[in-house]
């Protein structure tokens, strides 16, 4: 070992030769925004948005529950029955292990997850969808959990709120995956039968059949900064329609500047944001 490892094995407090289990991991994390290292635990105090060029990471349902329900109101609902790999799938890998690799590396049966409780005190019940699930694709069960929140908010009189981040439905089943785009439109429906508020978060990246069907069918649609919205890829538009597309083409602030969604809300004001949304959109129902 040389002089220069001994030095900064001595900075760093590792000792050589010591086991791996007793080097703190994860300690640092690369802003994918400006490659800017950041301390992950200032990281996680700033709501996981980069304190050098304001870049929101990407999250999961834990930490959405967490950073927007009043403490104590979390309840998240156990993950709706559905049948797995219909079509027997199989690509480089079996769509069974595939599956399993994803309930492993995120601890959550599926893509999709949803909670109950309260911001600011008023009764809600949200639904967030993981990317880092198979890329938050939509399958029978990301259908069968939205469905699920709907219903659960018509049980409880609740604004639904969905939370999108997604690459679009999920190839490896098929057509039952697509069907899932008709079955959220109806679902919707139901909630606005019922009277009650559809709240869209549109969050880094949201895309594809997920885009098309419940992402841009909300009461009111809210971005996070600088995210990616779209149906397809950039590069198929403009060899499609043989022209360059704006820089900011398929961001947060392009859809808003063109009337596509209602606001754009970073992540430190968006738990104040939904409960003025809330209170706005819930005043009838509660003066009735």
């Amino acid at each position: 070992m040389s002089w220069l490892s001994n030095v900064r094995n001595a900075l760093s407090g590792i000792v050589p030769g010591a086991a791996k289990a007793q080097t703190p991991d994860h300690l640092w994390h690369k802003c994918k925004g400006c490659g800017t290292m950041v301390f992950t635990k200032e990281l996680a105090e700033n709501l996981y948005v980069c304190p050098t060029c304001d870049h929101h990471e990407r999250i999961g349902p834990s930490e959405r529950f967490a950073q927007l329900l009043d403490d104590d109101s979390v309840d998240v609902l156990p993950a709706p029955r559905s049948s797995e790999d219909p079509l027997k799938f199989r690509d480089s890998k079996r769509y069974a292990d595939r599956l399993k690799a994803a309930r492993t590396s995120t601890g959550e049966q599926d893509a999709f997850v949803n909670a109950r409780g309260t911001i600011a005190g008023q009764r809600v019940v949200i639904g967030v969808q993981d990317f880092a699930f198979m890329g938050g694709s939509m399958g029978q069960a990301v259908g069968e959990a939205f469905i699920q929140g709907v219903e659960t908010a018509i049980k409880d009189r609740a604004p639904f709120i969905v939370f999108t981040a997604s690459g679009g439905a999920r190839m490896q089943e098929g057509i039952l995956s697509l069907m899932q785009m008709p079955r959220s439109t109806v679902a919707i429906q139901m909630l606005h039968d019922a009277g009650l508020p559809y709240i869209v978060v549109l969050t880094d990246p949201t895309s594809g059949g997920v885009m098309a069907a419940y992402a841009m069918l909300g009461d009111v649609h809210i971005a996070e900064p600088k995210a990616t919205l779209a149906f397809t890829g950039r590069r198929v538009i403009e060899n499609t329609i043989r022209e360059k597309l704006p820089d900011d083409f398929q961001t947060s602030e392009y859809y808003l500047e063109h009337g596509l969604i209602d606001m754009v809300v970073h992540r430190r004001e968006l738990r104040e944001r939904l409960a003025t949304v809330i209170g706005y959109l819930c005043a009838e129902r509660k003066a009735a």
